[in-house]
């Protein structure tokens, strides 16, 4: 039976994290950054295992502002249309803080567990966090997965249309409203070669709801994100082993980002995922478990 620590609380960064380990302590560490208003949770507990039967010791947690780390509340939350203008032409608008305050909240956190260094494997503005741990951190990374991301730079493609709309949607504040509008969320966001599970994903969603949901957080973070320069030129000293994955029908983050991301590191792998949306589906979790393992050597 796999090793599992339960939910904890540490100091790190001057916030509150919630996070929680799988495996054993003496196993390679692997710290697993999430997405845009995802909650730790998002990374599944069978996932999570599947890592930890690879040979990882599997650190999951809630990035500020989102499930049960510190929120930041009194701070600016921006509007759709800075959001906007920021994308469209590049107007820059005050922000609560940045992707490397978020990645200093990871280091942080390894500082609390005593881990010298570890794997990182961080999914879309986790990816973004993960590469800035990376460039502003090097001596505490020992491999790099960066999944369906980016570089940053305002030469990728945007969004489509109908991913930015479900991207700046207000949630509803009723859980059964909530449930419905995720639902068409993931659908949209998903790929024509996997689409969404719709009897997995439904619990995990009311599970969300209850455990935190937090708009205002969701809105900071986003303003981190698209306050961010680009990383191509900084990515281009990274050292470590890296995978970048990437699926080729991502609504959200284009493929080209995962392309241009792959590109700007030296001897980076980029493994692409036909007909793969902005989703992570049971279906390839061996696929992603076995490439991050390779390039971790575990």
């Amino acid at each position: 039976m796999t090793a599992r620590s339960g939910e904890q609380f540490t100091e790190a960064n001057g916030i509150t994290i919630c996070y929680e380990t799988f495996g054993e302590a003496h196993n390679p560490p692997l710290l697993l950054v999430s997405g845009l208003g995802v909650q730790m949770i998002g990374w599944a507990d069978d996932l999570c295992v599947k890592f930890v039967e690879r040979g990882f010791f599997v650190i999951r947690y809630d990035n500020r502002d989102v499930g049960r780390s510190t929120r930041l509340e009194g701070l600016p939350v921006p509007k759709s249309h800075q959001i906007l203008l920021r994308t469209i032409f590049g107007r820059k608008f005050r922000h609560a803080y940045t992707l490397s305050d978020m990645a200093r909240d990871g280091i942080g956190l390894l500082d609390a567990l005593n881990i010298r260094a570890a794997h990182l494997f961080g999914v879309s503005m986790g990816g973004m966090i993960a590469q800035t741990m990376t460039i502003e951190h090097p001596h505490r990374v020992l491999s790099l997965t960066s999944m369906m991301s980016t570089t940053g730079e305002r030469n990728i493609p945007r969004p489509t249309n109908a991913a930015m709309r479900v991207l700046l949607a207000a949630p509803p504040s009723d859980l059964d409203g909530y449930i419905t509008t995720s639902l068409d969320t993931y659908k949209t966001l998903s790929g024509s070669g996997y689409p969404l599970d719709e009897s997995r994903m439904r619990p995990y969603f009311e599970t969300v709801f209850k455990r935190g949901r937090y708009p205002a957080g969701t809105g900071r973070q986003l303003g981190a994100i698209v306050n961010t320069d680009g990383r191509r030129s900084a990515l281009q000293h990274v050292q470590v082993p890296t995978l970048v994955i990437h699926g080729d029908e991502d609504p959200l983050v284009h493929y080209e980002g995962g392309r241009d991301t792959a590109a700007a590191i030296p001897h980076a792998k980029l493994m692409t995922i036909h007909g793969l949306g902005h989703t992570l589906p049971m279906v390839i979790w061996d696929q992603i478990v076995g490439g991050i393992g390779e390039i971790a050597g575990i």
